[in-house]
């Protein structure tokens, strides 16, 4: 009797598909082919950089796409010849290049290249996007990209599937946001490590790929590997609404299959969600903060910028002004976006309500423009409310649906909407492609053309070999939650991105202004510098510089309860250890300042990963690939 192959999910069926190292039955690590790669301006000048380094000729994966989208305000020469740079790398090396004011990279990259059943990998956390339209989508550092670009695997921790279950149907004044912020309500922040969530259920197929989209893409929050939909009919009618239907590729799960854990939202029973301040796991009522006075509402972001959200809005304020004491702005994720909101009066709403159109662009979610007021409190449709990421320490920033937003803008209080009709999917997507650059060329790439390097352009700092004894300083100590905008600030440090030497400078300045002098003191003492931390250190971006400056300032050990997934990756690529308490009580025991020896340090990393220092038992749990690279001082020193 012929044996009955074991039902897959989507998640084991994409792997599967795509294993090229490891057994997904019994590894604890997998590598994945990974067939489309993505950066941003912000972490892309060192992904290109790290990939020249390689000395090859031309991309090997199937797709490359730099994207401009974060760093368009040019204050200063830094991020125009940045901008110049990115675009003759792409256009040397067979990448396709999407000009400033093309549009935000996920919102983009889902309209014109997604395809389901494929690997996407993006120097930019919100990546997992692409798991809307039915793609393994995965946030990484700058330096895995290179890896990806040049044909090489990407490694994850064989992954825990957890299916969200999606019943009923939204009810009016609800929408996906509430969904995601449902679940996040559920699971939180942090403890999510090595998961990824896939959406199934009867709910599913009431979702269109844009409500799917803001899904995953805010699901990078909870700290999970990604997130991930299944490729049905409704994705069919998108795919060909955006003249793309041969990228269709039915991907569902099998009857039968099953997950490692299954969580059940019943969308008939959701009622309008928000985040409170200050973290996208702090999910309130919005009737529990109704009332409240708004200062500042934005609408947009890579989570909520699409023709579903921003036409939603429209149809609230049509007829209607916005509150006079309100400042309203508003985003579009894409050009193409922008073309259909002129094409059905969207846009004349919308400037006749009182708002600001702004650029297609990242801008206010990172901090780049847009910072409210004095202890403002703003409303936004964007996936993260950190402490000070909107520009405005003293600010509190609220993350709400579209719906929520535009409903407080008219009456200058936190609102619930009662209602809108629901956006229809188009049959018809217009293809507005005439700020990607060199599509021609993909994957070919002109080896001739010369690369433009303007003077904030500085080398890629190399790794330095661990050795056998660790004489250290603690460099710092904080505590938990703590983001790589709080490690690397962004906003209007973020210019230095290409210039290591320069942004290293800005390393912890919103916890120690200090923190650089100290360790460059400690250096020249011949002292290593050790960071000390509490619980899911390293949330939030997948800002490689968090550990690629630290490396420079001469860290080698990262101490922590707990580390989050890609920031835990991009240490270990940069040749920092990535150590644990094995008793959390111990965090108390350790100072700023305090002098630490790590006897053996080398052996214990090659071996169990358990060492004593100062009396603190530490633990670090590395694959014998993650070990090569700690001990060498990185990935770029493992590749020369």
């Amino acid at each position: 009797m012929k044996k009955t192959a074991k039902p897959r999910n989507v998640t084991e069926k994409i792997i599967a598909a795509h294993l090229v190292e490891g057994d997904m039955a019994v590894d604890r690590e997998l590598g994945i082919r990974i067939d489309q790669t993505l950066t941003q301006d912000a972490t892309g000048t060192m992904a290109y950089l790290q990939f020249e380094a390689m000395g090859l000729k031309r991309i090997r994966n199937d797709l490359a796409v730099s994207y401009v989208d974060h760093n368009t305000v040019q204050i200063g020469f830094e991020n125009a010849d940045d901008h110049d740079f990115l675009a003759s790398i792409a256009k040397k090396y067979g990448i396709i290049y999407s000009k400033a004011g093309n549009g935000i990279c996920h919102q983009l990259h889902l309209e014109r290249f997604g395809k389901p059943g494929t690997t996407l990998l993006g120097s930019d956390s919100h990546t997992p996007t692409g798991g809307g339209i039915g793609q393994i989508a995965i946030g990484a550092g700058g330096i895995d990209i290179a890896v990806a670009m040049a044909g090489g695997a990407f490694h994850i921790p064989r992954p825990k599937v957890r299916g969200i279950e999606l019943t009923g149907r939204m009810p009016a004044g609800t929408s996906a946001k509430d969904v995601i912020l449902k679940v996040l309500e559920k699971f939180g922040t942090k403890g999510n490590v090595g998961w990824i969530f896939e959406y199934f259920g009867p709910g599913v197929a009431a979702l269109d790929v844009p409500s799917r989209a803001t899904i995953a893409n805010m699901g990078a929050e909870l700290g999970v590997t990604t997130s991930v939909f299944p490729s049905d009919r409704v994705t069919r009618q998108f795919l060909e609404a955006q003249g793309r239907g041969g990228d269709f590729t039915e991907i569902v799960a099998d009857k039968g299959a099953s997950y490692d854990d299954v969580f059940t939202v019943d969308m008939d029973r959701l009622e309008p969600l928000a985040a409170a301040p200050h973290s996208p796991g702090n999910v309130v009522r919005v009737k529990s903060i109704a009332g409240k006075k708004v200062n500042q509402i934005l609408i947009g972001s890579c989570t909520n910028s699409s023709y579903r959200d921003i036409r939603t809005v429209a149809q609230i304020l049509k007829g209607k002004k916005v509150a006079k004491e309100v400042e309203v702005g508003i985003a579009c994720g894409s050009r193409q976006v922008v073309e259909m909101l002129l094409e059905d009066g969207s846009l004349a709403i919308l400037h006749a309500a009182g708002c600001r159109m702004l650029e297609n662009a990242c801008g206010f979610c990172i901090g780049a423009h847009m910072s409210p007021s004095t202890n403002a409190v703003s409303l936004r449709t964007n996936n993260r409310n950190f402490e000070g990421r909107s520009g405005t320490r003293s600010a509190q920033v609220y993350l709400v649906s579209p719906e929520t937003a535009a409903a407080s803008a008219l009456t200058g209080k936190v609102t619930a909407c009662e209602g809108v009709a629901k956006v229809p999917m188009p049959k018809k997507f217009p293809a507005v492609d005439d700020m990607f650059l060199y599509r021609e060329t993909a994957g070919k790439g002109v080896p001739k053309t010369k690369i433009v390097r303007g003077p904030n352009i500085a080398p890629v700092p190399a790794g330095s070999a661990m050795p056998e004894n660790l004489a250290a300083k603690v460099a710092i100590k904080v505590g938990d939650k703590i983001t790589t905008d709080h490690i690397m600030p962004a906003g209007a440090r973020l210019k230095y991105r290409s210039n290591v030497p320069e942004y290293a400078k800005y390393v912890f300045e919103p916890c120690d202004r200090d923190f650089h002098d100290n360790c460059r003191r400690n250096q020249s003492e011949g002292w290593a510098n050790v960071i000390v931390a509490g619980e899911s250190y390293g949330q939030g971006s997948s800002r490689e510089h968090a550990a690629l400056c630290p490396m420079y300032l001469g860290v080698k050990a990262v101490i922590a309860k707990s580390i989050e997934r890609i920031h835990r990756a991009n240490l270990i690529n940069f040749g920092i250890v990535p150590f644990e308490f094995e008793d959390p009580r111990d965090y108390d025991r350790l100072s700023a300042g305090e002098r630490l020896e790590f006897a053996g340090i080398a052996r214990a990393i090659a071996g169990d990963g358990r060492i004593e220092v100062n009396g603190v038992k530490l633990r670090t749990d590395l694959t014998a690939r993650e070990k090569q690279l700690v001990l060498k001082g990185g990935l770029l020193s493992c590749l020369n």
